[in-house]
């Protein structure tokens, strides 16, 4: 796996990476709650791995774009530097 993803509408202009607050705060007005949405799907725990945690949490956010209707979630990779 290359990289960290995270979660994020079609429409939010902010990184989640480097602009986490300016992306939640979007997010949360426009009324998605993509944070907590990916909470209730990823099966993320405290006895898995950092890198296990990262590959469910990547599986989640496949799942939810592959079931959004509305087609506005897509999956950003973090740049590396």
């Amino acid at each position: 796996m290359s990289g960290r993803v995270r979660l994020t509408t079609i429409d939010n202009p902010f990184d989640p990476f480097t602009q986490f607050t300016s992306w939640f705060l979007y997010d949360e007005q426009k009324g998605y709650h993509s944070t907590a949405y990916l909470g209730r799907i990823a099966r993320i725990s405290s006895e898995l791995s950092d890198e296990e945690n990262n590959r469910e949490e990547e599986r989640a956010i496949d799942e939810i774009i592959k079931y959004d209707f509305q087609n506005i979630y897509k999956k950003v990779r973090e740049k590396e530097s």
